[in-house]
């Protein structure tokens, strides 16, 4: 099974198999939402029967389908996987599989090159987390990569007792007795939550402790924690790992909302500015893709549109049908978005793509930061 990276990403992206197509599936098969493989089978068959009236009895992609068919049917574990991402060009020796810990939206296509663009939001939008969660005696640390658990280190520290002391311990010196127990404990959880972040570096810090300790937790915290914090939740340090790991999705869904309005404000700034380094629009984004200038590709999820690609010199283009560099014939692509995001990646481009930003909608659904 292949690892979620960047750089594979930008290695199927290159992928082309020219005179035979890729065929690319995407499969929610979330155990939440069907319970049974045939509830998420029911929605295979459909994609599978659309794309087999497309290929059209083309034997190459007609092969592809009935290796993947038989690749999910033939069972999934499903403990920690949400999402299936299938990359499939027998007649090139292309088989990639993805078993992702998040959902992905139901798709199949069929293109001269593997479909990435759910690939590249699942990259952009989850990052790594941890959560410490703390209390007096005991603290607990995780790491979450991709909504999995990849890292998890304990800590327990007995409080001193004295329910018999025959009056050889006044109260008083019992409670600081205790203070300074559960202080040096709350140190230690700090130093804890370092070392983890030194071997297992994380983007965002969720914290969650009992008010009364909260502050004191944070402020023994390393100052490159104390600027990774996102959230401070009322999680008990005792919750289950289901719980805090949704805990820790809830806040990542809030923390990544909140990025791309930044990112698409910035784009929106930049493109009303003469001559500023923002570009909005199919077309324009197009040009600047062709013209090597996008720093960072921002577009919506779901947006398709139809345009051109020369397999002679590499051009995109919104209209055909002669290639304006090379003069050959163009060749009309069913999505040019997905051809845009592709030539993205293969220049190192940043791709984000955002779900539901009414703003990028009105700004035509996608864009570019530019280099120059």
């Amino acid at each position: 099974m292949a690892a979620l990276t960047h750089d594979v990403i930008r290695s199927l992206a290159a992928f082309k198999a020219q005179d035979t197509p890729v065929v690319s599936l995407y499969l929610d098969v979330d155990g939440r939402r069907f319970v049974r493989p045939k509830d998420y089978e029911v929605h295979l068959d459909h994609l599978l029967k659309e794309a087999a009236e497309h290929v059209n009895g083309h034997r190459p992609a007609a092969l592809d389908l009935e290796r993947i068919e038989a690749h999910v049917k033939g069972g999934l574990d499903r403990s920690h996987t949400r999402g299936l991402a299938i990359f499939s060009c027998t007649a090139k020796d292309l088989w990639q599989v993805f078993e992702l810990p998040v959902p992905v939206r139901n798709q199949l296509v069929v293109n001269a090159t593997p479909h990435v663009r759910q690939l590249e939001a699942v990259v952009d939008e989850y990052e790594r987390f941890g959560v410490l969660l703390a209390d007096k005696q005991r603290a607990r640390m995780f790491v979450f990569e991709l909504g999995t658990l990849v890292d998890r280190s304990e800590l327990f520290d007995q409080l001193p007792r004295h329910e018999d002391d025959q009056g050889d311990w006044d109260k008083d010196h019992v409670r600081d007795h205790s203070a300074a127990a559960a202080h040096k404990h709350l140190k230690r959880s700090a130093d804890v939550a370092f070392q983890v972040f030194q071997a297992q570096p994380f983007d965002h810090l969720i914290l969650g402790a009992p008010e009364e300790i909260a502050h004191e937790l944070e402020r023994a915290l390393h100052p490159y924690l104390r600027d990774r914090i996102a959230a401070r939740l009322p999680v008990p340090v005792n919750a289950t790992d289901a719980q805090i790991r949704d805990a820790a999705l809830h806040v990542e869904e809030h923390v990544e909302r909140t990025k791309k309005g930044v990112l698409v404000q910035r784009l929106r700034e930049a493109a009303a500015q003469p001559g500023g380094l923002g570009v909005t629009g199919l077309e324009a984004t197009i040009n600047a893709l062709v013209e090597r200038r996008v720093d960072t590709l921002v577009v919506s999820e779901g947006y398709e549109a139809p345009g051109w690609r020369c397999h002679g010199c590499g051009l995109i283009a919104v209209k055909g049908r002669s290639c304006p560099l090379c003069e050959k014939p163009m060749t009309l692509v069913d999505d040019v978005v997905e051809e845009a995001v592709e030539d993205a990646v293969n220049q190192s481009c940043r791709v984000s793509v955002c779900i539901g930003n009414a703003d990028l909608d009105v700004l035509g659904r996608i864009g570019a930061l530019l280099r120059f």
